[in-house]
Protein backbone atom coordinates (compact mmCIF):
# COMPACT_ATOMS: atom_id res chain seq x y z
CA UNK A 1 0.00 0.00 0.00
CA UNK A 2 2.81 2.55 -0.54
CA UNK A 3 3.25 5.05 -3.35
CA UNK A 4 -0.53 5.46 -3.60
CA UNK A 5 -1.47 8.58 -5.36
CA UNK A 6 -4.47 10.53 -4.30
CA UNK A 7 -7.49 10.53 -6.64
CA UNK A 8 -10.49 12.70 -5.35
CA UNK A 9 -14.10 14.02 -6.57
CA UNK A 10 -16.07 14.20 -9.04
CA UNK A 11 -14.60 11.75 -12.15
CA UNK A 12 -16.98 11.95 -15.26
CA UNK A 13 -17.20 8.36 -16.84
CA UNK A 14 -17.01 10.18 -20.40
CA UNK A 15 -19.20 8.73 -23.00
CA UNK A 16 -17.34 8.45 -26.39
CA UNK A 17 -18.81 10.58 -29.03
CA UNK A 18 -20.07 9.48 -32.83
CA UNK A 19 -20.31 11.28 -35.64
CA UNK A 20 -22.31 9.32 -38.83
CA UNK A 21 -20.81 5.64 -36.77
CA UNK A 22 -16.92 6.59 -36.21
CA UNK A 23 -15.87 8.61 -33.43
CA UNK A 24 -16.01 12.02 -33.16
CA UNK A 25 -12.28 13.08 -31.74
CA UNK A 26 -13.12 17.30 -32.47
CA UNK A 27 -16.64 16.65 -30.17
CA UNK A 28 -14.46 14.73 -27.60
CA UNK A 29 -11.78 16.90 -27.33
CA UNK A 30 -14.65 19.56 -26.89
CA UNK A 31 -16.18 17.89 -24.32
CA UNK A 32 -12.88 17.67 -22.06
CA UNK A 33 -12.59 21.04 -22.08
CA UNK A 34 -15.96 21.61 -21.07
CA UNK A 35 -16.03 18.62 -18.21
CA UNK A 36 -12.42 20.48 -16.82
CA UNK A 37 -13.76 23.80 -17.12
CA UNK A 38 -17.04 23.04 -15.40
CA UNK A 39 -14.85 21.53 -12.19
CA UNK A 40 -15.15 18.14 -12.95
CA UNK A 41 -11.42 16.63 -11.08
CA UNK A 42 -11.05 13.99 -13.33
CA UNK A 43 -11.78 11.74 -16.31
CA UNK A 44 -12.76 8.37 -17.20
CA UNK A 45 -13.00 7.16 -20.62
CA UNK A 46 -13.99 3.94 -22.62
CA UNK A 47 -15.95 2.15 -19.37
CA UNK A 48 -19.10 0.92 -19.79
CA UNK A 49 -20.80 4.61 -20.47
CA UNK A 50 -17.63 5.15 -23.05
CA UNK A 51 -19.73 2.28 -24.89
CA UNK A 52 -15.88 0.16 -24.74
CA UNK A 53 -18.11 -3.56 -25.93
CA UNK A 54 -19.23 -1.76 -29.10
CA UNK A 55 -15.17 0.06 -29.71
CA UNK A 56 -12.47 -1.47 -31.79
CA UNK A 57 -9.15 -1.90 -30.10
CA UNK A 58 -7.97 0.88 -32.64
CA UNK A 59 -10.79 3.05 -31.59
CA UNK A 60 -10.51 1.96 -27.88
CA UNK A 61 -6.66 2.99 -27.73
CA UNK A 62 -7.32 6.48 -29.56
CA UNK A 63 -10.08 7.27 -27.49
CA UNK A 64 -7.25 7.10 -24.66
CA UNK A 65 -4.80 8.92 -26.30
CA UNK A 66 -7.04 11.84 -27.49
CA UNK A 67 -8.54 12.21 -23.58
CA UNK A 68 -4.66 12.01 -22.32
CA UNK A 69 -3.80 14.38 -24.97
CA UNK A 70 -6.52 16.98 -24.31
CA UNK A 71 -6.69 17.12 -20.73
CA UNK A 72 -2.82 17.65 -21.12
CA UNK A 73 -1.88 16.60 -17.06
CA UNK A 74 -4.67 19.50 -15.81
CA UNK A 75 -7.19 16.31 -14.19
CA UNK A 76 -6.15 13.02 -13.60
CA UNK A 77 -7.01 10.34 -16.29
CA UNK A 78 -8.33 6.60 -15.59
CA UNK A 79 -8.84 4.76 -18.48
CA UNK A 80 -10.69 2.10 -19.33
CA UNK A 81 -9.09 -1.47 -19.35
CA UNK A 82 -11.48 -3.88 -18.70
CA UNK A 83 -11.87 -7.11 -20.27
CA UNK A 84 -13.29 -10.90 -19.14
CA UNK A 85 -10.16 -11.80 -21.16
CA UNK A 86 -7.12 -11.35 -18.61
CA UNK A 87 -4.64 -11.24 -21.84
CA UNK A 88 -6.49 -8.68 -23.41
CA UNK A 89 -6.84 -6.89 -19.87
CA UNK A 90 -3.41 -6.54 -19.36
CA UNK A 91 -2.71 -5.21 -22.87
CA UNK A 92 -5.21 -2.44 -22.63
CA UNK A 93 -4.10 -1.39 -19.20
CA UNK A 94 -0.24 -1.80 -20.93
CA UNK A 95 -1.34 0.75 -23.73
CA UNK A 96 -2.91 3.04 -21.24
CA UNK A 97 0.37 3.27 -19.17
CA UNK A 98 2.29 3.95 -22.27
CA UNK A 99 0.04 6.55 -23.39
CA UNK A 100 0.80 8.51 -20.06
CA UNK A 101 -2.75 7.60 -18.44
CA UNK A 102 -2.76 8.70 -14.21
CA UNK A 103 -4.68 5.40 -13.59
CA UNK A 104 -6.40 2.45 -15.02
CA UNK A 105 -9.81 1.18 -13.88
CA UNK A 106 -10.46 -2.70 -14.34
CA UNK A 107 -13.41 -4.50 -14.26
CA UNK A 108 -14.78 -7.52 -12.84
CA UNK A 109 -14.41 -10.60 -15.08
CA UNK A 110 -18.14 -10.60 -16.88
CA UNK A 111 -19.95 -13.68 -18.40
CA UNK A 112 -17.48 -16.19 -17.59
CA UNK A 113 -18.00 -16.01 -13.64
CA UNK A 114 -14.48 -16.84 -12.42
CA UNK A 115 -14.65 -17.75 -8.42
CA UNK A 116 -12.88 -15.53 -5.82
CA UNK A 117 -9.62 -16.81 -6.64
CA UNK A 118 -10.48 -16.50 -9.99
CA UNK A 119 -10.57 -12.52 -9.85
CA UNK A 120 -7.75 -12.64 -7.56
CA UNK A 121 -5.66 -13.87 -10.70
CA UNK A 122 -6.90 -11.77 -13.30
CA UNK A 123 -6.50 -8.58 -11.12
CA UNK A 124 -3.55 -9.52 -9.86
CA UNK A 125 -2.04 -10.75 -13.42
CA UNK A 126 -2.88 -7.08 -14.63
CA UNK A 127 -0.87 -5.47 -11.64
CA UNK A 128 2.51 -7.67 -12.11
CA UNK A 129 2.01 -6.41 -15.50
CA UNK A 130 1.63 -2.13 -15.00
CA UNK A 131 2.97 0.03 -12.73
CA UNK A 132 0.53 2.49 -13.02
CA UNK A 133 -2.34 2.30 -10.19
CA UNK A 134 -5.30 0.24 -10.58
CA UNK A 135 -8.52 0.90 -9.72
CA UNK A 136 -10.91 -2.11 -9.67
CA UNK A 137 -13.91 -2.05 -10.84
CA UNK A 138 -16.77 -4.27 -8.89
CA UNK A 139 -20.33 -3.81 -10.80
CA UNK A 140 -21.80 -7.11 -9.84
CA UNK A 141 -25.39 -6.25 -11.76
CA UNK A 142 -23.58 -6.22 -14.84
CA UNK A 143 -20.79 -8.83 -14.34
CA UNK A 144 -22.90 -11.26 -12.36
CA UNK A 145 -20.37 -12.00 -10.01
CA UNK A 146 -19.29 -10.08 -7.06
CA UNK A 147 -15.64 -9.47 -5.31
CA UNK A 148 -16.00 -10.27 -1.72
CA UNK A 149 -14.73 -8.08 1.13
CA UNK A 150 -12.08 -10.70 1.73
CA UNK A 151 -10.87 -10.79 -2.00
CA UNK A 152 -11.01 -6.76 -2.27
CA UNK A 153 -8.54 -6.90 0.91
CA UNK A 154 -5.82 -9.35 -0.74
CA UNK A 155 -5.98 -7.06 -3.93
CA UNK A 156 -5.42 -4.30 -1.98
CA UNK A 157 -1.87 -5.26 -0.82
CA UNK A 158 -0.38 -5.10 -3.78
CA UNK A 159 1.29 -2.06 -4.77
CA UNK A 160 -0.57 -0.70 -7.34
CA UNK A 161 -3.92 -1.39 -6.52
CA UNK A 162 -4.70 1.25 -5.39
CA UNK A 163 -8.61 1.27 -4.87
CA UNK A 164 -12.56 0.49 -6.03
CA UNK A 165 -15.16 1.59 -8.01
CA UNK A 166 -17.93 0.23 -6.02
CA UNK A 167 -21.43 -0.17 -7.90
CA UNK A 168 -22.38 -2.69 -5.46
CA UNK A 169 -25.31 -0.67 -4.86
CA UNK A 170 -24.74 -1.16 -0.90
CA UNK A 171 -23.21 1.76 0.72
CA UNK A 172 -22.17 -0.38 3.87
CA UNK A 173 -19.85 -2.38 1.66
CA UNK A 174 -17.99 0.83 1.63
CA UNK A 175 -17.57 0.62 5.69
CA UNK A 176 -16.66 -2.97 5.52
CA UNK A 177 -13.71 -2.81 2.91
CA UNK A 178 -12.70 0.52 4.76
CA UNK A 179 -12.42 -1.83 7.62
CA UNK A 180 -10.53 -4.57 5.78
CA UNK A 181 -8.46 -2.61 3.49
CA UNK A 182 -7.47 0.09 5.36
CA UNK A 183 -8.71 3.70 5.27
CA UNK A 184 -5.75 4.82 2.62
CA UNK A 185 -7.54 2.53 0.14
CA UNK A 186 -9.63 5.17 -2.83
CA UNK A 187 -12.98 4.41 -2.97
CA UNK A 188 -15.00 5.76 -5.55
CA UNK A 189 -19.00 5.45 -5.45
CA UNK A 190 -20.10 3.49 -8.91
CA UNK A 191 -23.28 4.74 -8.19
CA UNK A 192 -24.56 8.50 -8.83
CA UNK A 193 -27.97 8.66 -6.59
CA UNK A 194 -25.20 7.03 -3.66
CA UNK A 195 -22.55 8.82 -4.15
CA UNK A 196 -23.55 11.28 -1.44
CA UNK A 197 -24.27 8.91 1.18
CA UNK A 198 -21.24 7.03 0.20
CA UNK A 199 -19.27 9.91 0.96
CA UNK A 200 -20.40 10.30 4.37
CA UNK A 201 -18.93 6.68 5.33
CA UNK A 202 -15.58 7.02 3.82
CA UNK A 203 -15.72 7.30 -0.27
CA UNK A 204 -13.26 9.79 -1.55
CA UNK A 205 -15.90 10.72 -4.59
CA UNK A 206 -17.80 9.19 -7.36
CA UNK A 207 -17.18 8.03 -11.07
CA UNK A 208 -20.32 9.74 -12.34
CA UNK A 209 -22.72 9.27 -15.46
CA UNK A 210 -24.60 12.32 -14.76
CA UNK A 211 -21.64 14.70 -14.54
CA UNK A 212 -21.21 14.52 -17.94
CA UNK A 213 -24.72 16.38 -18.47
CA UNK A 214 -24.36 18.29 -15.04
CA UNK A 215 -20.22 18.67 -14.26
CA UNK A 216 -20.43 21.72 -12.30
CA UNK A 217 -23.34 20.49 -9.93
CA UNK A 218 -21.39 17.00 -9.55
CA UNK A 219 -18.23 18.62 -8.98
CA UNK A 220 -19.45 20.90 -6.27
CA UNK A 221 -21.33 18.59 -4.53
CA UNK A 222 -18.38 16.39 -3.95
CA UNK A 223 -16.34 19.76 -2.78
CA UNK A 224 -19.07 20.42 -0.13
CA UNK A 225 -19.01 16.62 0.98
CA UNK A 226 -15.45 16.32 1.24
CA UNK A 227 -15.05 19.21 3.05
CA UNK A 228 -17.41 18.07 5.59
CA UNK A 229 -20.31 20.65 4.69
CA UNK A 230 -23.40 18.26 4.46
CA UNK A 231 -26.08 20.91 4.09
CA UNK A 232 -24.63 22.46 1.05
CA UNK A 233 -23.96 19.14 -0.53
CA UNK A 234 -27.71 18.28 0.51
CA UNK A 235 -28.67 20.87 -1.22
CA UNK A 236 -27.59 19.95 -4.44
CA UNK A 237 -28.61 16.26 -4.51
CA UNK A 238 -31.46 17.75 -4.16
CA UNK A 239 -31.28 19.29 -7.54
CA UNK A 240 -29.49 15.95 -9.03
CA UNK A 241 -31.88 13.15 -7.67
CA UNK A 242 -34.37 13.48 -10.45
CA UNK A 243 -31.56 13.43 -12.98
CA UNK A 244 -29.95 10.93 -11.44
CA UNK A 245 -32.98 8.85 -11.33
CA UNK A 246 -33.93 9.75 -15.52
CA UNK A 247 -30.53 8.58 -17.24
CA UNK A 248 -30.89 4.97 -15.68
CA UNK A 249 -34.01 4.36 -16.93
CA UNK A 250 -32.55 3.07 -19.37
CA UNK A 251 -28.98 2.16 -19.88
CA UNK A 252 -26.77 5.45 -18.88
CA UNK A 253 -25.01 5.82 -21.84
CA UNK A 254 -27.77 6.50 -24.21
CA UNK A 255 -30.01 8.98 -21.26
CA UNK A 256 -26.01 10.68 -21.12
CA UNK A 257 -26.07 11.21 -24.66
CA UNK A 258 -29.34 12.24 -25.22
CA UNK A 259 -28.49 14.87 -22.14
CA UNK A 260 -25.31 15.77 -23.88
CA UNK A 261 -27.35 16.47 -27.21
CA UNK A 262 -29.92 18.97 -25.84
CA UNK A 263 -26.99 20.72 -24.42
CA UNK A 264 -25.59 20.93 -28.21
CA UNK A 265 -22.34 18.94 -27.13
CA UNK A 266 -22.87 15.49 -29.13
CA UNK A 267 -24.90 13.78 -30.92
CA UNK A 268 -27.34 11.43 -29.52
CA UNK A 269 -26.10 8.49 -31.72
CA UNK A 270 -25.16 5.17 -30.02
CA UNK A 271 -24.16 1.90 -31.39
CA UNK A 272 -26.10 -1.22 -31.23
CA UNK A 273 -27.35 -3.44 -29.53
CA UNK A 274 -27.66 0.42 -27.64
CA UNK A 275 -30.38 2.32 -29.37
CA UNK A 276 -31.85 6.07 -28.85
CA UNK A 277 -34.02 6.74 -25.44
CA UNK A 278 -37.81 5.97 -26.24
CA UNK A 279 -39.76 9.19 -26.07
CA UNK A 280 -41.26 8.93 -22.24
CA UNK A 281 -37.52 8.32 -21.37
CA UNK A 282 -36.24 11.13 -23.32
CA UNK A 283 -39.04 13.49 -21.70
CA UNK A 284 -38.07 12.73 -18.20
CA UNK A 285 -34.77 13.47 -18.68
CA UNK A 286 -35.39 17.19 -20.57
CA UNK A 287 -37.57 17.81 -17.02
CA UNK A 288 -34.83 16.42 -14.96
CA UNK A 289 -32.77 18.81 -16.30
CA UNK A 290 -34.85 21.94 -16.45
CA UNK A 291 -35.43 21.02 -12.31
CA UNK A 292 -31.44 20.93 -11.72
CA UNK A 293 -30.65 24.22 -13.42
CA UNK A 294 -28.52 23.36 -16.34
CA UNK A 295 -31.40 23.53 -19.00
CA UNK A 296 -33.96 25.89 -19.61
CA UNK A 297 -37.33 24.74 -19.81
Amino acid sequence: MNDKPVFRGSYTALVTPFADGVVDHAALRALVDWQIESGTHGLVPVGTTGESPTLSHEEHRAVVETVIRQAAGRVPVIAGAGSNNTREAVELALHAQQAGADGVLVVTPYYNKPNQEGLYQHFAAVAEAVSVPIIVYNIPPRSVVDISVATMARLAELKNIVGVKDATGNVGRILQQRAACGAEFVQFSGDDILALASVAVGAIGVISVVSNVAPRLCADLQNAALAGDFKTALALQDRLTALQQALFLEAGVTGAKYGLSLLGRVREEVRLPLVDSAEPTKKAIRDAMVLAGVLDA
